[in-house]
């Protein structure tokens, strides 16, 4: 190629105007990228709108949402409240001057468990009664004093007085240690065993006292009094001895005498007691046939 030729083709290309490409999004492109953008702020807004409604709705605070609140010590909800799931606490105590109130359809249960989760204390109250479940069981009064207490080995009732208002009293399938047993006033005390014997024992003896009424011993069989190392001493100004046998003369020393209301109280050698018509001395050796 000539010298000539070159320039001519500069000079061409010299005067030709430079192009010029266009970036960017156009036509259809740009018209659904602006509804896309529109659609998402109206998104937002509709998303705000409800999260405002559900803030005054749920009530939410920096303290809490509606009647729960979160305070330094624990959590405190105001009026009634509802857990459909078990509830852990530590402690759960009422608003001060005001009750705390338990409610459920079915029943309440309290339990206490180790680090192994075993059942160690169960409290339940349900539709059936009230159930407790321990190692022990206490009541105490106000000032601390123990008025029942209850365990594998015994019983203790505390209180100064134990009262039995049922009908049939109370029973003792074992024994019953007490200082005390008396009936309330105008009213009778009967200790009775229906299949079984009656045994009362004391090591400094046994009082029974009635001050304005009378005491009755009842029984099928025998009723014995015993005494090892003392007597039995029946101090009265009357002593009557009811049903006691009376003792028959032989014909050969039976006398013709009109018959007597006088009689005299024998003793048998078994220590049985008969009755024997009086005479002029005792009659107890001719009448002793009851000792046979």
């Amino acid at each position: 190629m000539t010298q000539e030729q070159c320039s001519h083709r500069n000079n061409v290309q010299s005067s030709e105007k430079p192009q010029v490409y266009k970036v960017g999004i156009y036509g259809w492109r740009k018209r659904c990228l602006y509804f896309f953008v529109l659609l998402l702020m109206i998104l937002i807004l509709i998303n705000l709108a409800l999260t405002i409604w559900i803030l005054k709705v749920m009530n939410f605070t920096i303290d809490g949402m509606g009647n729960l609140r979160i305070t330094e010590k624990g959590v405190k909800l105001e009026g009634d409240s509802e857990f459909l799931q078990p509830l852990y606490a530590k402690e759960i105590r009422s608003s001060p001057g005001r009750p705390l109130f338990l409610q459920s359809s079915r029943n309440v249960s309290v339990n206490i468990v180790n680090s192994n989760n075993q059942l160690l204390t169960q409290l339940v109250t349900g539709s059936s009664g009230f159930k407790a479940r321990g190692k022990m069981f206490e009541v105490k009064s106000t000032s601390g004093k123990l008025l029942f207490s209850a365990d594998e080995q015994e019983v203790v009732v505390g209180a100064e007085r134990l009262r039995v208002m049922g009908a049939e009293g109370a029973v003792f399938s074992k024994s019953v240690e007490t200082p005390h047993v008396r009936a309330e006033p105008f009213k009778e005390l009967r200790l009775e065993s229906p299949t079984r014997s009656l045994l009362m024992e004391a090591p400094k003896g046994i009082q029974i006292l009635a001050e304005a009424g009378d005491i009755q011993a009842i029984c099928r069989n025998e009723l014995r009094l015993e005494s090892k190392d003392g007597e039995i001493a029946l101090d009265a100004q009357r002593i009557r001895l009811m049903r006691l046998p009376e003792g028959k003369a032989s014909s050969s020393s039976s006398s013709s005498g009109t018959r007597q209301t006088v009689y005299e109280v024998c003793v048998c050698p078994n220590g049985r007691l008969f009755l024997s018509l009086a005479g002029a001395g005792s009659t107890c050796q001719i009448n002793n046939n009851v000792c046979l």
